[in-house]
């Protein structure tokens, strides 16, 4: 079965802000499609080595939106230790994973229009420095699309769905 779930990547051109959050929100679709229509047992399957998994991965980038979203960038001391483990504890459901991950991408979106610009700088340092929300986009961006590209492979190895 071949791209079955593959869309178009974004259009938008309106500006530095807009362009960036509109690949991040594609990159962070492509994740939420990765896990949509499996069930519990799926999304806990170990594919690999690691302990990589569908729903690890929905964790673990909770963990980031939250860590460079609400503190780095809006100084949030609740997220400025997150483990971004991709175990997920026997006693989390995949809905409470999947339904944090939704939350903090929410948040996160609410705190990078309120951050003021693409230019404006991170509450909390970056390696002894403020970067700006720009770098912070960027990254995030980068780190969102390298585990949607995990998440790619392993929805195929698990149902032989693909696309992005």
């Amino acid at each position: 079965m071949l791209e079955t779930q593959r869309e178009r990547v974004p259009l938008d051109d309106d500006g530095e802000l807009d362009t960036a959050l509109a690949f991040l929100s594609f990159a962070r679709s492509c994740v939420l499609k990765k896990v949509g229509g499996l069930d519990d047992e799926q999304l806990r399957r170990r594919l690999v080595v690691s302990d990589t998994t569908l729903l690890g991965l929905v964790q673990h980038l909770t963990d980031a939106e939250r860590y460079w979203f609400g503190y780095t960038v809006a100084g949030d001391q609740r997220f400025a230790e997150v483990d971004f483990d991709m175990v997920v504890a026997p006693g989390r459901s995949a809905e409470e994973v999947i339904a944090g991950y939704r939350a903090a991408i929410a948040d996160s979106d609410a705190l990078i229009r309120a951050a003021g610009g693409p230019e404006s700088r991170t509450a909390s340092p970056v390696n002894g420095e403020a970067r700006t929300l720009r770098w912070v986009l960027a990254h995030m961006t980068g780190e969102t699309v390298r585990h949607a590209g995990h998440a790619d492979i392993l929805r195929e190895l698990i149902d032989g769905v693909t696309g992005r």
